[in-house]
């Protein structure tokens, strides 16, 4: 593994933390969601930490602002999904608190990053 300096980054870390956690949670969906909302929750989840990593390797202010911009946007993806899969029954407002929190965390320190 490369040892970067966005490695070090707290929201980092907890954004694998938030990979980790929706990968848990999905496994509680129905198997028929597998190409559906488990698909895009895992998705927007592991974009979170990657946009992370990607806009800290970036020499411009503004190209790392725009990658942790992105990361922001695809936690409010996240949100949403899961809005749905309450709605829809297939997980518990219990189900998903630390996932609520995590996801507000990082939120918050992407928006000071930004």
């Amino acid at each position: 593994m490369l040892q970067l300096s966005h490695k070090d980054l707290t929201v980092y870390k907890k954004a694998i933390l938030l990979v980790a956690e929706v990968y848990k949670k999905t496994g509680l969906l129905p198997v028929d969601e597998r190409f559906g909302l488990i698909s895009q929750l895992r998705r927007a989840a592991v974009s979170v930490p990657s946009n992370i990593a990607e806009g800290a390797s970036r020499k411009s202010r503004k190209e790392r602002t725009r990658f942790y911009e992105i990361s922001r946007s695809s936690l409010v993806e996240l949100d949403t999904q899961i809005e749905i899969s309450i709605q829809l029954k297939f997980l518990k407002n219990n189900d998903v608190r630390k996932l609520e929190k995590l996801a507000n965390e990082i939120f918050a320190m992407l928006s000071k990053m930004v």
